[in-house]
């Protein structure tokens, strides 16, 4: 048999995640990469990649996102809000995994400096929720319908060393790191008079600086940087790095943006690669021949979470977590959810079933029909909205005849004479009388995730485990 890259790779990272545990593994490791007296040095380093995975991810994100003049469809400068005005198509390369049911209202800002006064208006009873995401990818805050209401508020994004004064009326809200990414979402059905309310609303948001709070603020303009890649997704943009361009980026980014407290032991360990926390990266300490493999190893040791992970449930061809949005030291799931989800919420805000395979554990094609059958009363239980969204095999969406990347109620979706759900998961139309309920695929592979926004917490419950997804089966 011949062994590919990419399957020797996952060998590798397999052997990688028992290795910091048992000698066998490292002599095992070694033997396989060839490598001698390198093996620790080569472990540290891919346990350094997983770590700062996040923080990377998260830096070559807002480069993208802001690298503009002025607002523009889903890009602006930083300290302007985007005002995503209609759903993502199938160009839209930005993050992975979009969604196609709310109006993202986002924007990145730098609190280093000063604070930044966000103004929420009254939202009217809509649901909404505007995480606000630290370097690290966790969301140390999270306003919104479900926490704070739908009521008009004001709050003040300090950093992480800021003491002062605050307006009147104004709450602070602290941010571990200097970089903030604040990752709006709006309820939005998707019809043009719902567009236009969503857009109203949008528009009465306000982001400032403090020393600018309270009066006339006209944001600078940004600059545009030139040699940034503007086409090719972010993850493949760090997934290409190689280890030394990734690990000087990953020390100057922790400069401003420092480690959480609890991480010390963790970081503390590679030193010993040139990695310090406050310091430029130290490439002399980082000799070894395997320097090249490591980001290879180390995103692979991240995707083989799906089928390690204790906390990644698989259940009927699905795998979810509720572990997300504040991660602790769980520094692969952190990852995990930064290459697939860039930007996910906390459990009890959103939970993201995902499906690779069918029920029979077949991987999805769309040469084949499906469907998933949700019985009488058993359709996913949520106060907020739920949908079932389509994604290529890199979790981007597929173009398709209808332009629907996501199917819901909002689609007035048909039950069958027993009470039960069919959604059709497939390439062609399963026909007109169907089409409300059919999601479109592609012609070759797909992946589904089910959204589930603000899920039940009592019974039924997918975080309790008192509600179980339906499998997709093929026809």
């Amino acid at each position: 048999m011949t062994m590919t890259r990419r399957s020797a790779a996952l060998g590798g990272a397999s052997l990688l995640a028992g290795a910091a545990a048992s000698t066998i593994a490292r002599a095992e490791l070694g033997s396989f990469l060839g490598i001698g007296e390198g093996v620790e040095d080569f472990i540290l380093a891919t346990d350094a990649y997983v770590y700062g995975y996040p923080l990377v991810t998260m830096e070559m994100t807002r480069r993208v996102v802001t690298n503009v003049a002025a607002p523009e469809g889903t890009r602006a400068p930083m300290g302007q809000i985007i005002k995503l005005r209609e759903y993502p198509n199938a160009s839209f390369r930005d993050v992975t995994a979009p969604n196609a049911d709310t109006l993202y209202t986002t924007a990145f800002f730098d609190v280093g400096k000063e604070p930044w006064v966000l103004s929420i208006p009254d939202m009217k009873d809509r649901y909404y929720l505007l995480p606000m995401l630290d370097g690290w990818t966790n969301v140390f805050q999270v306003p919104g319908k479900r926490t704070t209401g739908t009521g008009a508020q004001t709050y003040a994004i300090t950093g992480p060393g800021w003491k002062g004064v605050l307006p009147a009326g104004v709450k602070e809200y602290k941010s571990p790191t200097s970089i903030v990414w604040l990752l709006g979402r709006i309820y939005c059905t998707g019809t043009p008079e719902d567009y236009a309310a969503v857009h109203k609303l949008q528009d009465e948001f306000k982001l400032v600086p403090l020393s600018a709070y309270g009066r006339p603020y006209t944001p600078p303009a940004g600059t545009v940087d030139p040699s940034i890649d503007m086409k090719t997704a972010v993850r493949e943009q760090v997934n290409r790095m190689d280890a030394v361009e990734y690990f000087t980026l990953l020390c100057r980014l922790m400069k401003d943006n420092p480690p959480a407290p609890a991480d010390a032991p963790h970081v503390a360990r590679f030193a010993g690669i040139g990695i310090v926390p406050g310091r430029d990266f130290d490439a002399s300490k980082l000799k070894a021949d395997f320097v090249r493999r490591v980001p290879e190893f180390g995103f692979h040791r991240i995707m083989l979470q799906f089928k390690i992970n204790k906390d990644v449930k698989n259940e009927q061809g699905w795998s979810f977590t509720t572990k997300t949005g504040v991660y602790g030291t769980d520094y692969l799931m952190r990852a995990l959810v930064t290459a697939i989800g860039l930007g996910a919420n906390r459990p009890q805000d959103a939970v993201y079933p995902t499906s690779m395979k069918d029920a029979e554990g077949r991987k999805y094609s769309g040469a084949n029909k499906y469907v998933m059958r949700f019985p009488k009363g058993q359709l996913p239980p949520v106060t907020g909205f739920w949908s079932l969204t389509m994604y290529n095999s890199e979790y981007f969406f597929v173009a398709n005849p209808l332009n629907r990347y996501s199917i819901s109620p909002r689609q007035d979706l048909k039950s069958n004479p027993d009470g039960s759900t069919d959604i059709y998961i497939q390439h062609e139309s399963p026909g007109k009388d169907r089409e409300s309920n059919w999601l479109p695929a592609p012609a070759g592979d797909f992946i589904l995730m089910l959204r589930m926004y603000w899920p039940n917490e009592k019974s039924p419950s997918i975080i309790n485990g008192t509600w179980k997804i339906p499998p997709v089966r093929k026809v």
